[in-house]
């Protein structure tokens, strides 16, 4: 596939090489510092087509069912990077028992992105505005990633760096998150401010509390990618009502009127969990 070089061709990719493996030992041996993996398109076909990435190959994922899973592994949740996002919003096991995937699932974009976009695609964007990165930040999700040379497991802190940038190596492929059970009796909350239906958020806050034993308070548009607002979360375990916990995490969004709608956004999602 190419772009022409005439009008319109800031639309279209540059030139690459597409190859679709059937297994992913096949599709490791492909990806490299020149290419990069496809699967739901929906965050890479756009930097392709305004040239923001220009891979000399596509490496298409979408015919290894191996990456697409969604299943109960003792007590932990075990997600495959092919799994559509939709799959989360639709599940009752997700419901029952990880409410927070699917509160923050139901804000990504428009019904047709989450039939397409998978749920490894939107950790591996990084968008430091994307729900389920800052939803597995608040539920100490592991994210366990393959190479044709060996495999690696890194938690959020770890994997998420800058925006759009993760500690993924060139020859590296997200291949599942591991999603740890919440304690008994945990609730959560997820809230976020979009400027219309649909559109990237400019802000939100997912909070989980199970109270006297386990709080999590993620904030997202509050830096360069999710981040856990510690001070907030401590006086969150401690009983602290939900407009002292909201103050202490907005402190990270900086002032004015980010740091208002962030105070907002983590109150709403505090009460939601029951602070």
């Amino acid at each position: 596939m190419a772009g022409d070089g005439g009008v319109g061709a800031a639309v279209k990719p540059a030139a690459f090489e597409y190859s679709v493996p059937d297994t992913l030992e096949e599709a490791l041996e492909l990806i490299g510092a020149e290419s990069r993996p496809l699967a739901g398109g929906q965050s890479l076909v756009p930097l392709l087509n305004f040239r923001l990435a220009r891979p000399a190959r596509l490496v298409d994922v979408n015919r290894i069912p191996e990456l697409a899973y969604l299943r109960k592994d003792g007590a932990a949740l075990r997600i495959g990077a092919l799994t559509r996002q939709v799959a989360l919003e639709r599940s009752p096991l997700v419901a029952a028992e990880w409410p927070l995937l699917r509160e923050a699932t139901r804000n990504v974009g428009h019904a047709q992105i989450r039939s397409r976009g998978t749920v490894g695609g939107s950790v591996a964007h990084a968008d430091p505005t994307a729900e389920l990165p800052v939803a597995f930040t608040a539920l100490d999700a592991r994210f366990h990633l393959r190479s044709s040379s060996g495999a690696r497991t890194l938690g959020s802190e770890e994997l998420f760096r800058w925006p759009y940038t993760t500690a993924l190596a060139p020859d590296e492929m997200l291949v599942e998150i591991e999603v740890p059970p919440l304690p008994q009796g945990a609730r959560a909350g997820f809230v976020e401010h979009a400027r219309t239906h649909g559109d990237f958020a400019v802000a939100g806050a997912a909070v989980v509390l199970a109270p006297g034993r386990y709080a999590a308070v993620a904030l997202l548009g509050a830096g360069p990618k999710p981040l856990r607002a510690e001070q907030a979360e401590s006086a969150l375990l401690e009983g602290a009502p939900a407009r002292e916990v909201a103050a202490l995490a907005a402190e990270l969004a900086g002032g004015g009127y980010p740091r208002a709608l962030m105070a907002d956004l983590v109150r709403r999602a505090a009460e939601e969990a029951g602070a």
